[in-house]
């Protein structure tokens, strides 16, 4: 079968764009390596989308797969090793099947920037994932590492369950949305441990203390675990020739990139803004592009 799109990638994106052509009866199949919804479903609380006035990142991820669910659109969990052809005749090859189509939208989204140091302690004490792991140190005392709205949305997290959060942060200012923060400061058990650098992680075992620099001055504090948020990166590695910037897609004002018929949408894209409403408007404006260029 040669679907009219093959959609990489199950995040807010992807399902926009999946949405909108199957709306328009065209005949689409979505991938994703992982869970429909994207990295939202490790959001505690979402707060800045149109139409919910706070929702679960999980539970908002399952409103998408239940409108995927009601239009039949075709999901395949599954990952891409390869994509060739040319414009309206492209094979992609997973590790479970090869399937062809006419266009092809990569919405991957991003992952997260490793640590780099402490690498035995990786499952062991370092999480990436504050809603997934969180449960685990319920009680303990952490450290969140970041100053974005991810980290300060897992410090307020783990704030509930952890006996104290010790947000690390390489300056005073943050990245996060100012509410956030100022939310984060009302916290009695939260401490923010700003212009600091981490500098080592100490332990045999499991996680005993980490050691920061700030200015001169070095510190010791004692935390069970580590919740690392110092930004993503994306991998494009199943396709060769994309023009891109420190692993971001460039596109022009379509999304199309350099191939023709191969268009980029969401976080994996190089853009300024990388939000929900901002990776829906993508979704929604290359599926109007796309079925505009179908019809030609």
């Amino acid at each position: 079968m040669k679907y009219d799109v093959i959609i990489i990638g199950g995040g807010i994106a992807g399902v926009t764009a999946a949405i909108y052509l199957k709306r328009a009866n065209k005949n689409v199949i979505l991938i994703e390596l992982n869970s429909i919804g994207g990295q939202i479903i490790n959001a505690s609380e979402v707060e800045n989308y149109p139409g919910y006035v706070s929702i679960k990142g999980y539970e908002l991820a399952n409103v998408f797969k239940e409108q995927l669910n009601n239009l039949n659109i075709d999901v395949k969990y599954e990952s891409v090793t390869k994509i060739d052809g040319i414009d309206d005749n492209f094979t992609i090859t997973t590790n479970n099947g090869v399937y062809n189509s006419k266009k092809i939208i990569i919405a991957t989204g991003t992952v997260s920037r490793k640590l780099g140091i402490g690498d035995r302690f990786n499952g062991r004490g370092i999480s990436y994932c504050a809603t997934c792991d969180g449960n685990f140190f319920k009680g303990k005392d952490v450290a969140v590492l970041g100053g974005g709205n991810a980290a300060i949305d897992d410090a307020l997290y783990l704030s509930n369950i952890c006996n104290k959060v010790y947000l690390i942060h390489r300056n005073s200012n943050f990245k996060a949305e100012e509410s956030k923060v100022s939310l984060l400061k009302e916290k009695e058990n939260v401490e923010l441990v700003t212009d600091a650098i981490l500098a080592n992680i100490n332990g045999e075992n499991e996680i005993e203390s980490v050691e920061v620099t700030q200015g001169d001055n070095n510190r010791v504090i004692n935390v069970k675990g580590i919740f690392v948020c110092i930004g993503r990166i994306n991998s494009i590695n199943f396709i060769n020739g994309l023009d891109n910037t420190n692993g971001f897609i460039n596109t022009d004002e379509e999304l199309e990139t350099n191939i023709k018929g191969i268009y980029a949408i969401g976080d994996v894209r190089n853009k300024e803004v990388r939000q929900l409403t901002t990776a829906a408007a993508d979704g929604t404006i290359v599926s109007s592009i796309i079925i505009k260029n179908l019809k030609k």
